[in-house]
């Protein structure tokens, strides 16, 4: 793989740099730098679109919330099994 201009000749490396990229982790300066390089590299910008695209796919997927019959009932085992827990500790 080639050097990437500063992302690095590693491909772990670079997609290191697009995720700090993609989650603002980077000083102003840095962003500037991935921003300009996302901008001439092909390679490096399909990998940070790529990552964008996963990202909002998940996000959207992470957005459905349980039926509260479900965290009823999962509650409800839960005491369940503490107090049969509790009753063996006790014998």
């Amino acid at each position: 793989m080639s050097d990437c201009h500063g992302l690095g000749d590693c491909e772990d490396d670079r997609m290191q740099r697009i995720y700090e990229y993609v989650d603002g982790a980077l000083s102003r300066d840095d962003l500037s730098e991935i921003k300009a390089h996302l901008e001439t590299c092909t390679e490096c910008s399909q990998e940070h679109d790529l990552e964008c695209l996963i990202r909002s796919v998940v996000r959207r997927s992470c957005q459905e919330h349980a039926p509260q019959t479900l965290k009823e009932r999962i509650l409800d085992r839960i005491g369940h099994i503490k107090a049969a827990g509790s009753v063996q500790a006790d014998v």
